[in-house]
């Protein structure tokens, strides 16, 4: 009976306050040894209890800070009562009489022990007939869950990526795609975007899943993303990632999409002149809609262009991080590059090297390096897609609704990865941009990926310059994301520029020691744990291609921030260009950071122009406590002992060490900080009592705090760690302005166009029934250029203003494409009409088997006229001819010495 004291024995007295709690019993205090076996007996159950190491006999049932409570009297009696004990009355308990839910928000939210304390005495009401402290209960799902999957999709069978963890496929390492879809993620209610040039929405793989509301074509200036045909079908890029992601499963047509219940949505954005705002108004195309964003392209990969972002577009991917999927941060995934045959490296390439960029590499079938393949730190992770010409490529869908089994490149890798992330966020839509980054970091994996610089990193990561982190694991990202809690908020610390001006020589190596504190001098700014790091870089050089660059961290880890590049003859250097690494993420920032730059000629230059490194400086990410709760510190700093955590006592901490089965509860004093503290301690147990927050706090009217781990409901955390009110009207936000708002109070809407809430929708907007994601309706965007709408794809009047803008099948055009224009809306031609101008029977082409003949269409020509076999017209035979054939050749009378459908030089005759 180890937690049980026998009949008839009881614990000695409660240690004094200041005595040290020892495993083998003994307490001792002023040199006094206390021996009693009962006492060692009570002591050693608790700290069983304490420590979490119960046996099988004293598994305790989870209490929970929630009551069912039976009342009679109405409900001003039970919110009196619930006042008065502390309690807040949650309401009737669904259609029971007189029963309520109540919750205490000072009580443990999970304990082994029920609750005790002065709000406990409710029960001595006359009025309280019954209470019952909840307690949890393990439920499970009854759904059947096969354990094989088959798909009746033509190509199902060859897709050998997804294919690795059945019996039939052999294949080396596997990305258990199909582990997280036989754990109910497919990717639903997730909208996927692809930056492109258009996708094919018709495709029969993609119809099904097709989101208008997520698709633009900033080319065209419209809302269609169709690609433009041609006979090379040049425009294929992006329907072939789309496919990837989202095709649908079991309609008997092609493939199934990684996220096959995703979804996906296109942008027609590369078929044109790519600007800075064309980039701009591709990546913020509704972000509070949208979740992740793909893009296969990128700067040329030439090894020779150094280029990235400009300002809107930067400008965009700040925005989005900020403000998108309500304040969560869109997710934004990118191919690596193509340029391993020109010798080119992705740090030279400014979208893959962004902090807000998910950077991501390909391997082949076999595990090995790709021809194609770049290599740099910025990589975060790593999917499968093609290799040597006999590695099996990418299957996916095509243009002209048909299928490949040729897609290729990291361009087929990226949105392989945006459909795994896509299944993460369907098992927890509450990540953040960083935490989907923790979760690759975590569960990503070398397998048999086969690099020559695997190394490990101080926080225990497996790393390498062509993988990342290693491949992507479907299942055990969603089994991550199922329960995880969210990482600290990211701090930014930006350290001191080193400006001392050095010589690059050739065969030389410069060598420059930094000494980071991490900004601890600035607790908004203090970074203990790396996530991402960036070198902020200027050199002058008369040959860039010769420069490579490395970085070693405090902790020794070693990053290639820049390799040669054989065809970079450039003589620009860089100017303050950001190399990213993310190999030091987890470990610890500060200390001597060390840069080494090698000046490697490829070819003879000139020595009276040597290289400088005019200035470098650092520039940290992360967080100033462990990103993951298990591993988080929050041991009281007025003992040498670990002591209990908040969640180890069975009520709020009052000063009383006896509970309710009279064993000794305080197992060390004196008692911990709450953990809501940081790690410069407090003055007493509550939240209140912290001296410095760990999370966030609340300030209150009377000038007192507490702290909270989130901001309650109707409060933004601000970058001093601050919860300050939102707008009267929002819900959550992430700024007190009334346009700052991501939810909204009951009875509102938020405005999609202006982050605004409103009692009704504004023009060109409409109430979104529909988005239960995040229980509320919106106010999204009607289509451009209309002023009211039913849905996403139905408008109903076109907005005023507009030249030549009429309302055709619930979209507003420039022009009609069928029918004729009259009062703002294309009418329908006339039965036999296939388009007609000015009214219905002025017609300008007819319907099949129909003939044009001023401008009214007839079922065949009149005497004297033909019908012609291209364009369905009636046109006039040559003078004095009753009959001519297609081509307007008389068949009947003729004029002397030639047909009479020729004119001289043998033209035909056409009025």
């Amino acid at each position: 009976e180890p937690c049980r004291l026998r009949s008839g024995e009881r614990p000695e007295p409660t240690p004094p306050r200041g005595a040290a709690v020892m495993l083998s019993g003994r307490v001792k205090s002023g040199g006094k040894m206390v021996r009693n076996a009962a006492w060692r007996r009570g002591l050693l159950c608790v700290l069983v209890l304490c420590l979490g190491f119960a046996s099988p006999p004293c598994k305790a049932r989870i209490y929970t800070n929630h009551w069912a409570v039976r009342i009679a009297g109405g409900p001003e009696v039970v919110d009196r009562i619930a006042e008065k004990y502390g309690y807040r009355n949650m309401g009737q308990i669904g259609d029971l009489k007189d029963h309520y839910h109540f919750f205490h928000s000072r009580t443990i939210k999970r304990s082994t022990l029920s609750s005790r304390g002065r709000h406990s005495f409710i029960s001595m009401e006359p009025k309280v007939k019954w209470i019952q402290q909840q307690v949890v209960k393990r439920r499970i799902k009854r759904d059947y869950k096969p354990n094989n999957i088959f798909f009746n999709d033509a190509k199902w069978s060859s897709m050998w990526y997804i294919h690795c963890n059945d019996d039939v496929h052999n294949c080396q390492s596997d990305m258990n795609i199909m582990g997280a879809w036989k754990r109910g993620y497919t990717g639903k209610d997730v909208v996927v975007t692809i930056l492109d040039d258009g996708i094919e929405r018709n495709h029969p793989d993609l119809l099904q899943n097709y989101d208008s509301h997520a698709s633009f074509d900033v080319n065209g200036n419209d809302m269609d993303p169709m690609p433009r045909y041609d006979a090379s079908n040049e425009n294929k890029h992006g329907t072939r990632c789309a496919g990837e992601v989202a095709a649908a499963a079991n309609n008997s047509h092609c493939i199934v999409g990684i996220a096959y219940n995703a979804r996906i949505g296109g942008v027609r954005m590369l078929d044109g002149d790519v600007t800075d705002m064309v980039e701009a108004k591709s990546l913020s195309l509704h972000p509070q809609h949208i979740d992740i964003y793909s893009a296969s392209w990128g700067p040329d990969d030439d090894g020779k262009t150094v280029d990235g972002p400009a300002s809107l577009a930067r400008q965009a991917f700040e925005n989005g991080i900020r403000m998108g999927r309500k304040g969560r941060g869109s997710i934004f995934v990118w191919a690596s590059g193509n340029g391993g045959r020109s010798r080119d490296h992705c740090s030279c390439d400014g979208y893959t090297n962004s902090i807000y960029t998910i950077s991501i590499s390909s391997t082949a079938e076999s595990g090995r390096k790709p021809w194609y393949l770049e290599e740099c730190s910025s990589t975060l992770t790593t999917t499968y897609s093609s290799g040597e010409n006999y590695d099996r490529k990418i299957i996916t869908t095509d243009l002209r609704h048909r299928c490949t089994d040729s897609h290729t490149g990291t361009s087929a890798s990226a949105p392989m990865a945006a459909a795994i992330i896509a299944l993460a966020l369907e098992a927890n839509p509450l990540l953040t941009w960083r935490d989907v980054q923790h979760i690759i970091v975590k569960t990503s994996r070398a397998g048999h990926l086969n690099a020559p610089d695997w190394k490990t990193n101080a926080a225990g990561y497996n790393v390498s310059h062509l993988y990342g982190f290693g491949l992507m694991d479907a299942e055990a990202m969603v089994k991550e994301a199922e329960r995880w809690k969210q990482v600290p908020a990211q701090h930014v610390c930006v350290e001191s520029a080193d400006r001392q001006i050095r010589t690059i020589r050739p065969e030389h190596v410069v060598r420059s020691v930094y000494k980071a504190t991490g900004c601890t001098d600035n607790s908004n700014h203090h970074v203990i744990y790396l996530e991402h790091v960036v070198v902020r870089i200027t050199i002058t050089h008369p040959r860039r291609g010769d420069l490579s660059i490395n970085l070693t961290s405090p902790s020794g880890t070693k990053s290639q921030l820049l390799a040669n590049r054989l065809f970079d003859h450039s003589m620009e250097g860089f100017k303050n260009w950001e190399f990213m690494t993310t190999h030091c993420w987890g470990e610890k920032a500060a200390g001597d950071w060390i840069l080494e730059i090698h000046d490697s000629p490829s070819q003879l230059r000139s020595q009276k122009v040597p290289g400088k490194l005019k200035e470098w400086s650092l520039v940290l990410y992360g967080t100033s406590v462990h990103p993951y709760s298990s591993l988080r510190s929050d041991k009281p700093r007025s003992t040498d002992l670990m002591a209990p955590t908040d969640e180890e006592f069975t009520e709020e901490y009052n000063g009383d060490p006896i509970g309710r089965t009279g064993l000794i509860l305080t197992c060390v004093s004196p008692g911990p900080c709450d953990s809501e503290c940081n790690e410069n301690g407090c003055e007493g147990p509550g939240p209140h009592h912290c001296i410095n927050c760990l999370h966030y706090f609340l300030k209150f009217k009377n000038n007192t705090r507490m702290c909270v781990s989130e901001c309650p409901s109707g409060f933004f955390r601000d970058d001093r760690k601050r919860c300050k009110k939102c707008s009267s009207l929002c819900e959550t936000c992430v700024g007190s302005r009334s346009d700052q708002c991501t939810t909204c109070r009951a009875g509102f809407h938020l405005n999609e166009g202006s982050n605004t809430c409103v009692a009704n929708c504004a023009d060109s907007f409409y109430l979104d029934h529909g988005t239960v994601r995040w229980r509320q309706c919106i106010c999204p965007y009607c289509l451009p250029g209309c002023t009211v709408c039913q849905d996403a794809k139905r408008c109903q009047r076109c907005r005023s203003g507009y030249t030549q803008l009429y309302l055709q099948d619930g979209v507003c055009v420039l022009e009609c494409h069928r029918g004729f224009p009259q009062g703002g809306v294309c009418q329908p031609c006339g039965p036999k009409c296939a388009s007609c101008q000015g009214n219905a029977s002025h017609c300008l082409s007819c319907e099949s088997q129909y003939f044009l003949l001023d401008h009214s269409c007839r079922s065949h020509c009149p005497e004297g006229y033909y019908a012609t076999a291209t364009d369905s017209e009636c046109l006039r035979c040559p003078p004095d001819c009753k009959e001519c054939n297609h081509d307007g050749l008389c068949q009947g009378e003729k004029t002397a010495g030639r047909h009479r459908g020729e004119r001289e030089g043998g033209e035909r005759w056409r009025e």
